[in-house]
């Protein structure tokens, strides 16, 4: 096992997330503050070399799946290079993209061909009105088009999945749940469904979140039982699928059904900073130390430290309410 990733509770961390950037072409409430965030300049943002570098040192170290945010990945010009430059790396099983899909339809080929085994779009709603509400922005139909590429182009299958997120919120979008599952007759992707989390100014309340129970309860009264799909013990998602059904159900309980015991899961935010917990406020800049001429072993040596710092589990939603932390448009998911 390796050590310095594996934190004091026994877990070994193999999937790291780096955020490319904190811009995005959305404006989704869950996501970003009414009033916006304040937006570092380029210069403080990681380098696609300075990427790379830690790449190489997470995969030397054991991690194996690498995901990509944002805010929106794909606003960041060298996106699709910096896949690329990833995607040719030892030791790497799982390169993946979490994206509103905006800008996706045209990078399709490109990615692809880098190697991008997993796609996740983000889709809240099924109704373009209701996209505008959530997003503060249009978009819908660019989103639906590019799912559609995307399963013409090979993703959804067991090789190269396409899962859909859904933020499901209390009064703005849960009564689209059937509507969301029903997609999946005949669709091979894979719904998620993800319980709305308290961030800094998202205006999250408890009283917004729809659990997982109730959650399940609803799908099944309209469909019948679902039929459990076996998993990993450190996935984010339990899974089913409605017998005879094409694709899938997930369900991401971060707030009533954590799943931290089996966290196999780090971050590097866009300005490089390293958190071992979503939630987690605290965090250590991995840029500094780069460019101050920090070698691999000394990176190495934060990193480890702050690996083993790791928490068992998250606060609870109602601390975590009351905990500062960055926006998730700044964390990166």
């Amino acid at each position: 096992m390796n050590s310095l990733l594996t934190d004091s509770f026994g877990r070994r961390h193999t999937y790291l997330r780096i955020g490319l950037t904190e811009r995005c072409n959305l404006r989704c409430t869950y996501c970003m503050p009414a009033e916006g965030v304040p937006l570092k300049p380029k210069a403080a943002r990681l380098t696609a070399d300075e990427i790379e570098r830690l790449v190489r040192l997470f995969l030397a170290e054991g991690v194996n799946k690498i995901r990509l945010t944002g805010g929106e990945p794909l606003v960041r010009k060298e996106a699709v290079e910096i896949i690329q430059r990833i995607g040719r790396l030892d030791g790497l099983q799982e390169l993946a993209i979490t994206t509103n899909a905006i800008l996706l339809e045209d990078r399709l080929p490109a990615l692809k061909a880098a190697g991008l085994t997993h796609l996740n779009i983000s889709l809240d709603t099924l109704r373009p009105e209701r996209f505008k509400q959530i997003a503060r922005r249009g978009g819908f139909e660019v989103v639906l088009s590019a799912i559609d590429a995307a399963l013409a182009s090979g993703y959804g299958t067991s090789e190269w999945p396409l899962k859909v997120n859904a933020v499901v919120m209390r009064g703005v979008n849960d009564d689209e749940l059937t509507d969301f599952v029903a997609w999946t007759r005949d669709t091979p992707i894979e719904v998620r469904f993800i319980e709305y989390m308290p961030f800094d100014g998202n205006g999250w309340a408890d009283a917004a979140l729809v659990p997982l129970a109730e959650m399940r309860e609803r799908v099944e009264d309209k469909f019948g039982p679902l039929d459990a799909l076996p998993g990993q013990p450190e996935d984010t998602a339990t899974t089913f699928r409605v017998p005879g059904f094409a694709g899938s159900v997930g369900f991401i309980a971060s707030m009533t059904v954590p799943f931290c015991a089996g966290c196999n899961r780090l971050r590097i935010t866009a300005d490089g900073s390293f958190k071992v917990c979503l939630f987690g406020p605290k965090e250590v800049s991995l840029r500094d130390l780069m460019r101050n001429g920090a070698g691999d072993d000394e990176l190495r040596g934060v990193i480890g430290v702050a690996v083993n710092g790791k928490k068992a589990a998250h606060a609870g939603m109602d601390v975590l309410a009351r905990t500062q932390n960055r926006p998730m448009i700044l964390i990166g998911g």
